[in-house]
């Protein structure tokens, strides 16, 4: 496993998604929800995981409640090893409702200050300025360690840091070779201010992992601009295929290298079992070349249409 220091973290550059925790989506269900995902979150704290990634809405409230359970059997020195990544939805930012959104997950995850806490989604009502003043008295006054957002652009973290007076370490947004654009503003932002780009959904919804039928994966597109986009999938695919095999690979795992290649850059995929959790995981140990990089990258702009 690999690192990246930030902010006095420790953060693993695979860390484990969990907003499949608690939910039936997806074919997801009790037991899954009762066994498997406590022991995935164990399995990737054994692996050498040091991120994990929940938020309130998962669930909504279970996903923190199963991973809370699971943190309540670690020893103190494991615990605090750990970045435990929550995140709120800012519906109505307010300080008061702030504090009672982040008291709800501090107490599902087990009471402990929170590690680190996203402002979920940008509300198009209300300012990234006037978001981060209510969740300044909570980094001000230890509840909440680290502040970070997701899904913001680039000029909406600078001002969200401004207005927190305050580092905001991360910002966690949809990165993969399907969706590049972060490679072009955020990653060199971070890595020229000591901040962390996160990337979820770093194999969209299993397609990047080899998945042949696009028909169910969301890209924010029009149908008919999907089915465009189906033939236009082959080129990245067959890249993709040919590198896995000359690494004895998995085209997943060569999916999540190209993400972390970038700097400041770490992928939290979920897991739907342990063995794709230790493959997801054993991505961070994967070396691509230069060459490799440059011919991942022209595919993925290609899809990407950019």
């Amino acid at each position: 496993m690999r690192y990246i220091e930030i902010e006095g973290m420790r953060l693993s550059r695979i860390g484990l998604g969990t907003w499949q925790f608690g939910t039936r989506e997806w074919g997801y269900g009790e037991p899954y929800a009762t066994v498997v995902a406590p022991e995935l979150v164990t399995k990737a704290i054994d692996l050498g995981i040091t991120m994990i990634d929940t938020a309130e809405a998962y669930g909504p409230g279970r996903s923190e409640r199963i991973i809370g359970a699971t943190l309540a059997r670690l020893s103190p020195e494991v615990r605090a090893s750990l970045t435990v990544a929550t995140k709120f939805t800012p519906i109505a930012p307010a300080e008061p409702i702030v504090a009672w959104q982040v008291g709800g997950s501090r107490r599902r995850l087990g009471g402990a200050p929170l590690d680190m806490l996203y402002v979920h989604w940008k509300n198009p009502l209300v300012s990234a300025r006037r978001v981060m003043q209510a969740v300044r008295p909570l980094v001000e006054d230890g509840t909440v360690r680290h502040a970070a957002v997701s899904n913001f652009s680039l000029d909406q973290w600078r001002e969200a840091e401004t207005a927190l007076r305050a580092p905001v370490v991360a910002n966690q947004v949809q990165f993969s070779l399907a969706s590049p654009g972060p490679a072009t503003d955020l990653v060199p932002y971070a890595a020229s201010t000591g901040r962390v780009v996160v990337a979820y959904s770093p194999l969209l919804q299993g397609l990047l992992a080899g998945r042949t039928d696009l028909s169910g994966v969301a890209m924010g597109r029009p149908q008919a601009v999907m089915a465009k986009r189906r033939a236009g999938f082959e080129p990245l695919r067959a890249v993709l295929t040919q590198i896995a095999m000359a690494h004895g690979a998995t085209v997943a795992q060569v999916a999540l290298a190209w993400v972390i290649s970038h700097p400041n850059t770490i992928a939290i995929p979920g897991a739907r079992t342990l063995e794709q959790l230790e493959q997801n995981t054993a991505a961070a140990d994967l070396e691509l070349s230069g060459e490799e990089l440059v011919r991942l990258t022209a595919a993925s702009r290609l899809f990407a249409g950019r």
